[in-house]
């Protein structure tokens, strides 16, 4: 690989025609570009960190299968770099002064509107929803359309009369966007060279290949990683860090990948939060609802699993699903690959087993057998797109009614991510009873001490943490017990 400054523009589609910037430090954000230099003000900034949605823009590639797929993403944690290849429609590019689009018309209709400043999020959300929704010839329910504006905060209007629009702009005749421009130029776009950027003193990698991208990071161990940006993008936008030199992974086919293979599922470091949770709950039905909480759609279109086990949050939602599932994560350096159990990679707050020059490039998890049962449960101030006081992911194989193995793994009890291992003792080996769950929960003080911050108490957590065996308890052998089975055709996903 040529590792000398081959520097080009940041080429993109946006307003109708390929664009190039190349006079912008690489870690402007999209919302700056749009807001500052493009001249596209519709497009806010509320809180700068992919919590508000007033930022909300649709980003648009070609999938693996040439497909365009267009999805909703925070223009403010998004680096303007992170575009190349890709196709940019913000606000201004859905609707026209003497027609509205129908998101935006289905909102006037219903007086979905008052202020006005988050309109245009809601807006570019609603449109990313009904675009769907169309190719796939399906109508959302109320709860799918709450669901899909999780990311989108109104102060105001309240969400009545948005999901009332939501609702109504399918009732309209369909108009979608005109795909074949963007298309188009998407496979002009193709034919590019990797992105190698270089701007105000620093340099934006984006290579194409994993062979190119394990060169470059043995190359630049001390360059900043980048993923998704959901976490990274904050350290620019509230800490005002430095990042010095970029690789990004976002442009690596290979690292985005998921697939089912004769042992396990296999997840690429890059899929996006969206893909990989889609593959985990077609496996393991039972951590829907946590998917549905882990964020928002704009913060899973964009971040990813690989990115937020790399993290090492010891809040984060991933690590304690996997954990559960007994996942492995690959790690790779240069030629060399090194796999060790996730539950091992974390040593300590914010430390884990990870060499220099060596970068994740996949997780991989087994596919339950059907004697596994799951409980998986996130703890917050917020129904929606909301930091975890406490998440767990229990799960139990039991064979005639006995506990045979056993990972209760727990995120926000301690300063990494870990399993209770005295509490998963109390139960393996023991007949699947109340009183089994009661023993775990009795033992989980002497797996945590949990702190208490702004989320929680102390007392509060350990208090959620226990109660969460009697749900398990209930969840697969109370009275009350429901079916929980592995696979979807052994049970309905939830409504």
């Amino acid at each position: 690989m040529n590792t000398r400054h081959n520097t080009r523009p940041v080429r993109f589609f946006h307003r109708g025609e390929i664009v190039e910037v190349a006079h912008l430090p690489p870690t402007t954000t999209v919302l700056q570009y749009l807001r500052e230099h493009a001249g596209c003000t519709g497009t806010k900034e509320g809180c700068a960190e992919g919590d508000c949605g007033a930022c909300t823009v649709i980003q648009g590639e070609l999938g693996a299968d040439g497909e365009l797929q267009l999805r909703n993403v925070n223009a403010c944690t998004q680096f303007l770099p992170t575009l190349d290849g890709r196709a940019l429609l913000t606000v201004e590019d859905v609707g026209s002064p003497g027609q509205l689009n129908p998101a935006q018309q289905a909102l006037v209709d219903c007086h979905g509107s008052q202020c006005g400043f988050c309109t245009p999020g809601f807006v570019m959300t609603m449109t990313a929803c009904y675009e769907s929704h169309q190719a796939a010839g399906t109508t959302p329910t109320r709860q799918q359309l709450a669901d899909a504006l999780a990311g989108n905060l109104c102060r105001c209007t309240g969400y009545r009369p948005i999901l009332d629009a939501g609702e109504r702009m399918f009732d309209a005749p369909a108009r979608c966007l005109d795909r074949e421009p963007i298309v188009d130029a998407l496979r002009a776009l193709a034919a590019d060279t990797p992105l190698d950027y270089s701007q105000a003193g620093a340099r934006f990698h984006a290579p194409h290949s994993i062979h190119d991208l394990a060169l470059l990071r043995e190359t630049c161990p001390q360059a900043t990683l980048l993923a998704g940006s959901t976490d990274v993008g904050l350290w620019v936008n509230k800490q005002f860090r430095d990042l010095g030199d970029v690789i990004y992974t976002g442009r690596v086919a290979e690292l985005r990948e998921t697939r089912n293979e004769r042992d396990g599922l296999w997840i690429g470091a890059a899929a996006t939060l969206e893909d990989s949770w889609a593959a985990l709950t077609a496996a393991v039905p039972r951590l829907r609802e946590l998917w549905l909480r882990f964020a928002s759609p704009p913060v899973r279109h964009a971040g990813t699993l690989g990115g937020n086990i790399a993290n090492g949050s010891p809040i984060g939602d991933g690590a304690p699903a996997l954990i559960a599932l007994g996942a492995d994560i690959i790690l790779r350096r240069g030629t060399q690959q090194r796999r060790l159990k996730l539950q091992d990679f974390y040593l300590d707050y914010m430390k884990k087993d990870l060499q220099p020059g060596e970068f994740i490039e996949a997780l991989h998890v087994p596919l339950p057998t059907s004697d596994w049962r799951f409980s998986a449960h996130k703890i917050a101030k917020r129904h929606d797109s909301d930091i975890s006081a406490v998440c767990a992911v229990l799960a139990l194989r039991i064979e005639a009614g006995v506990v045979r193995e056993a990972r209760f793994a727990f995120g926000g009890m301690a300063g990494i991510v870990k399993r209770a291992a005295a509490a998963e003792a109390a139960v393996v080996g023991q007949p699947w009873r109340e009183a089994a769950a009661k023993a775990a929960a009795a033992a989980l003080p002497q797996d945590f001490k949990p702190m208490t911050d702004m989320r929680a108490s102390s007392a509060y957590r350990m208090k959620v943490a226990q109660n969460l065996f009697t749900k398990l308890w209930l969840e697969t052998g109370g009275a009350r017990a429901v079916p929980i089975g592995i696979w979807p055709s052994m049970q309905e996903e939830p409504a």
